[in-house]
Order: structure tokens, then C-alpha cells, then sequence
């Protein structure tokens, strides 16, 4: 456990039952894990499901905490919540109540099983870096520049951020100025 927070991001994502209310529900969950406060969290977006195409769109954030959890312990209690969610993991992405990644912490790069950091699929993922870009657009992603820099090399045109977030309705990203 580090002796003072550090910061670590965690992407949100849900696509079944009520998935705003169930990212909206977990926001609010990771406020209360131990030794942990919400530094920010980003806008919450629509994107299509990647992988198993044959299931409804996701809604996908990115929450800004900052921890005095090691990544272990943040990755247990992230593990935790899904399941207090809901969350069964039937088959590679299926359909989900609730899927909470650790994407970054803390700059560090790690291998151990069932944690890499960074999470070795977020560069690819535009609905992991344009919640990520819209909260710390400067942040480093080790070995990939930083959030805004990943996401200009991803395409993000299918991801509509939903109202609420400053915004009166939906907008599609790819009209945004």
C-alpha cells in the first residue's frame, strides 16, 4: 500500500438492465472503497459493442480516483463491486451488468496474472480513451504517449457522449468542434 494516494484510472462499462444507472450506481460505489476518493470522472458515452457484436450498445466512462490501495487491493475491490453488480462472466465479452478495468496506475508497468498495467487493450479501445482524454488529456500512458495522443490514432466516431454532462441531448463526437 503506497503511504500517501496516487492516482489510478478505472474504466466503467454496462450494457445490460439499466446500464447508466449501473455505471452512475458504480461511480458512486468507488467513492467509498477504502482509502479512496473520485478525483473526476468523465461523461458517460454510447459505443457498440466490440467483440461479440449480437448484443446491445455499451455506456462506458472513465473514473480519476486517487488511492492509497495497491493495485492488487483496487483490482479486488473493482472485482468485488462487479459481482455486487450483478456481473457473471459466461463467455469472452459477453453482455455485462458491470465491467470495471484498472486501466493506469500510477505510471506502472506490470505483468502478474490477471493484472497487466497498463491494461494491454486500452490503446486500442476509443471508448476507454475519449472518457479517459476528456478528464486528463495529458495523462502518460507508458509506452503510448498520453491520453490524448492514443486517442487521435483510435477511431472514435462511433462513440456518442448522453446528456447530462453539460450537453441538452446527444451528440454524436464526430460533429463536435
Amino acid at each position: 500500500m503506497p503511504a500517501r494516494a496516487v492516482d489510478a484510472f478505472v474504466a466503467l462499462g454496462a450494457n445490460l438492465g439499466d446500464p447508466q444507472a449501473q455505471i452512475l450506481a458504480a461511480i458512486e460505489a468507488l467513492v467509498l472503497l477504502p482509502e479512496t476518493s473520485l478525483a473526476r470522472h468523465s461523461s458517460l458515452y454510447r459505443s457498440k459493442p466490440v467483440g461479440y457484436a449480437r448484443q446491445p450498445d455499451f455506456i462506458n466512462a472513465v473514473a480519476h480516483l486517487r488511492t492509497r490501495l495497491g493495485p492488487r487491493q483496487l483490482l479486488e475491490h473493482c472485482l468485488a463491486l462487479e459481482q455486487r453488480h450483478g456481473r457473471r462472466r459466461t463467455y469472452r465479452n459477453a453482455p455485462r451488468t458491470l465491467d470495471l478495468d484498472v486501466l493506469l496506475y500510477n505510471g506502472l508497468i506490470m505483468a502478474e496474472p490477471g493484472l497487466t498495467l497498463p491494461h494491454p487493450r486500452m490503446h486500442e479501445r476509443a471508448f476507454v480513451l475519449l472518457p479517459l482524454a476528456e478528464i486528463a488529456p495529458h495523462c502518460p500512458i507508458p509506452g503510448r504517449g498520453t491520453a490524448s495522443q492514443a486517442l487521435a490514432r483510435v477511431d472514435a466516431s462511433g462513440l456518442t457522449r448522453l446528456p447530462g454532462a453539460g450537453r441538452d441531448a446527444a451528440v454524436p463526437l464526430a460533429n463536435e468542434p
